[in-house]
């Protein structure tokens, strides 16, 4: 079981000059993160792409590339690229260069998008939102097994004998597919015998389990090798050495990224109770100490047969020496008795 990290790059709000943390500043931070993942043993690091005010990182494949050359063994991933608004050509040239430069270490994490701001920002009509999605993908999966492409769509241009450079290292790249828990995602991924990343951020993770069943029902249907299926699981946390002081420290700044998207998409107010019932046993969040997110891992590993898990860190932009606090922790401490649990 791999384990890691995830981060969007959340900008830190300041109250009194009602202004974000400079995204100059916050990716400074994240690349001291990623270094700090790799030195302690973490097996992935994957960052987001958003085009808002309040997150640092627009182009993944540009902080994983400055990544590259500061890392020995961390694979570096998207999470996500949102595929529906960009250009398949240009993501594959962008991510096997980020590849070339890590010496074999990068993947893609692909995703319709959850936010949806880079639509009308590259000129790309929301309503095509679903179509968008399964023609990038086709495209984007055709240029990862083949040099020269040939191929046509209804939302791009058609490609004539094109010769897609530079190449991976390998026999290409590793494309994930995320998704938020819908069926007809979850049964695409399963077919096509693609790796599948569920994000679970609330709600009572147990839920989730027929969507699990439903990708290894697909992906057996398909005539996949079960023995190469990798299904994994993102989820937000922070670690300290005390659970409920780390808790009672973070809320605030939690709650405050909570409603600010919530605002956008008509949620009611994040509350104390939500955010407690998260942390339980049987909630959505692995904030605590390095006994509950072990035992909180494995107890998910149990239930959907995990083969990487991704700790989302970052969200509310817990101060910079706390993710620090958590990425050291999670190497050193977590992902150690996780794996002397699971006998590997």
């Amino acid at each position: 079981m791999e384990l890691g990290l995830s981060m969007f790059g959340d900008l830190s709000y300041n109250h009194d000059t009602k202004t974000f943390q400079s995204a100059q500043e916050r990716i400074k931070e994240i690349l001291e993160e990623i270094k700090l993942a790799d030195e302690v043993g973490l097996d992935v690091f994957g960052i987001g792409e958003h085009h808002r005010p309040d997150f640092a990182v627009s182009s993944p494949e540009i902080i994983l590339a400055a990544a590259a050359g500061m890392t020995k063994q961390i694979k570096l991933t998207s999470s996500v690229t949102v595929l529906s608004s960009t250009d398949p050509v240009r993501t594959y040239q962008n991510f096997s260069s980020v590849d070339l430069i890590s010496n074999g270490r990068a993947e893609i994490t692909v995703g319709r998008g959850s936010f949806t701001e880079s639509f009308p920002l590259f000129g790309y009509n929301l309503g095509d939102y679903n179509g968008l999605f399964a023609e990038k993908l086709d495209l984007l999966l055709a240029i990862n097994k083949n040099e020269v492409i040939t191929w046509k769509g209804r939302f791009r241009a058609p490609l004539e004998e094109q010769q897609v450079l530079p190449r991976a290292t390998g026999k290409g790249l590793d494309i994930w597919v995320a998704v938020g828990g819908t069926p007809q995602s979850v049964m695409r991924a399963g077919r096509l015998g693609l790796p599948l990343i569920i994000a679970i951020i609330g709600g009572m993770p147990i839920q989730f389990k027929p969507f699990f069943e439903l990708y290894k029902q697909e992906y057996i249907k398909a005539g996949h090798d079960p023995a190469k299926m990798r299904i994994a699981t993102h989820s937000h946390g922070l670690i300290g050495t005390h659970g409920q002081e780390l808790a009672d420290r973070y809320f605030p700044l939690y709650a405050e990224q909570m409603n600010r998207i919530g605002k956008d998409r008509g949620w009611a107010p994040y509350t104390k109770e939500q955010f407690e019932g998260g942390r339980s046993r049987d909630g959505a969040l692995f904030i605590g100490d390095v006994n509950q997110v072990v035992d909180k891992i494995l107890y998910h590993q149990e239930l959907f047969g995990l083969t990487r898990f991704l700790l989302h860190a970052d969200v509310g932009a817990p101060p910079h020496k706390e993710l620090m606090t958590t990425i050291e922790l999670l190497g050193t401490k977590v992902a150690p008795a996780v794996r002397k649990a699971l006998g590997k």
